[in-house]
């Protein structure tokens, strides 16, 4: 284990943040609050973070434990000394809820333990919405977009970062497919909260409303959420740019090089799309006596599952009071998740597909012993390793659900709510239903439980595998 160089790429993520956090001090330096608490925890990101990079490397080897940990702890200490703003300012006086906030923001997944996000000061409201941004397409990719790190060691950070059941290059050279992937980012950014800006609503509400979408995050900053505007043309803005942020971001590039076949034959982005647009024609279909016209229900139906597939969490409406068989299908969405390659969580459509095919595959085997069918994506074999990366991947996710509902249940919380809190932190939705759904929060856990679905939203975001192998990562190499 290279411990000099994992504390070394650590220490450049705590000196980043310490930079980005100049950004929310600037927001509530304008709004004439208090800024005590931000210039406090750069202070101490910059002491940690330059004690950290200080460190003299013997070796630059990096494997993939390194990769693992390096990103795994970068995601934990981020989440830690990120709480502290809003502990120090009065606003979270509770650090355990702060951190849970706090991780709900970095790991984009929206659930909040606040009552009253309106009476929280704007600063920290602007750093809550920016941990969306910054999480949604991964800190670490970012630094690789601006250092100098070796292929070897930009792989192995992408592999843990990257979400998705496969990691591709762009172009030859890692560091230039990190830089593309974020100016993509950046530009459809700039592009929504352009078109939230002409929808009426404030640079302050556009900008965080944009953070909250690229990151596929949803935190709210009204306590009615986006349904506050009651604005359709919002409301399909909002819808629009959820479902392209839970694409693929390599279908960005095709079209940037005008491979128009590669994007429109994606099978990928066939099934995103056939899901969502089946989805909003069930739940409008289903919902539709509870509005006036069946436009009406298609608007919030729309959107609902553009926020929940997209793993985004938005809300303009208490889904809560649906139907169960909407409930249902939202449930189901939640499973799901965006695409793989985007900001979106979930299991990943493209990993959906793999089990559906390999349940499929292995009917024809039972019926054809003698057959050797071969499993293809996008018109191409898929590896073995992959079919099974994906099978211990679902498995170890659903191992991990059943037992944090077991611990979750504890708290004595209603069997709905409870597990909707587990799948929602674990796939980085946000809200989930009855007590944890878009009208109620996650406050009734305890501080045990809250820890516990931090570590859940931790665990989706980084797929699982970068933070079990934290555990093991400082074992002596064998």
């Amino acid at each position: 284990m290279n411990y000099r160089l994992t504390a070394k790429v650590v220490g450049i993520s705590l000196l980043t943040e310490a930079g980005l956090l100049l950004i929310p001090l600037l927001v509530a330096f304008l709004y004439h609050e208090s800024v005590v608490g931000f210039a406090i925890t750069i202070a101490l990101l910059l002491l940690c973070g330059g004690i950290l990079v200080r460190l003299k490397i013997h070796s630059r080897e990096i494997y993939a434990r390194e990769g693992f940990a390096a990103v795994a702890l970068t995601w934990v200490l981020l989440s830690a000394f990120g709480a502290l703003p809003f502990v120090l300012e009065g606003a979270i006086p509770n650090y355990f809820d702060a951190f849970f906030e706090t991780v709900s923001g970095f790991t984009t997944t929206g659930a909040s333990i606040l009552t009253d996000v309106e009476a929280v000061p704007r600063g920290l409201i602007f750093w809550r919405s920016f941990t969306h941004w910054i999480g949604g397409m991964g800190v670490l990719v970012f630094i690789m977009a601006i250092l100098p790190l070796s292929e070897q060691q930009s792989m192995h950070i992408m592999r843990a970062e990257v979400p998705g059941p496969q990691v591709s290059k762009l172009v030859p050279k890692l560091r230039s497919t990190a830089a593309i992937l974020y100016r993509i980012y950046i530009f459809l950014t700039l592009i929504e909260t352009g078109l939230l800006l002409l929808g009426g609503m404030s640079l302050f509400d556009a900008l965080v409303h944009a953070f909250g979408t690229a990151g596929t995050g949803g935190f709210g900053i009204w306590n009615t959420s986006v349904g506050y505007y009651n604005s359709a043309y919002i409301d399909v803005v909002i819808g629009v740019f959820m479902v392209l942020f839970a694409m693929n971001f390599n279908l960005y590039f095709f079209l940037l090089l005008r491979q128009w076949r590669s994007f429109f034959k994606n099978e990928e982005l066939h099934w995103f799309l056939g899901i969502v647009t089946a989805s909003t024609l069930l739940i409008a279909a289903n919902i539709h006596a509870l509005f006036p016209n069946f436009l009406q229900s298609l608007r919030y139906a729309f959107f609902q599952v553009s926020s929940i597939i997209s793993t985004t969490g938005y809300a303009t409406t208490d889904f809560s009071l649906w139907p169960q068989f909407s409930r249902c299908i939202l449930i189901l969405l939640m499973f799901i998740g965006g695409c793989a390659g985007s900001t979106g969580g979930g299991i990943k459509v493209s990993r959906c597909i793999l089990l559906v095919k390999s349940v499929a595959r292995e009917m024809h085997q039972l019926l054809h012993p003698r057959s050797m069918r071969k499993l293809t994506l996008e018109g191409k074999p898929v590896p073995d390793a992959t079919i099974h990366s994906t099978l211990v991947f679902f498995a170890a996710y659903m191992v991990v659900l059943i037992a944090s509902v077991l611990l979750v249940s504890l708290d004595g919380v209603d069997f709905t709510s409870t597990f909707t809190a587990v799948l929602s932190c674990l796939s980085n939705i946000g809200p989930g239903l009855d007590a944890v759904g878009p009208a109620g929060n996650f406050s009734i856990f305890s501080n045990a439980n809250t820890l516990l679905l931090s570590l859940d939203m931790l665990l989706g975001r980084l797929e699982i595998f970068p933070m079990l192998l934290l555990f093991t990562a400082f074992k002596k190499r064998g």
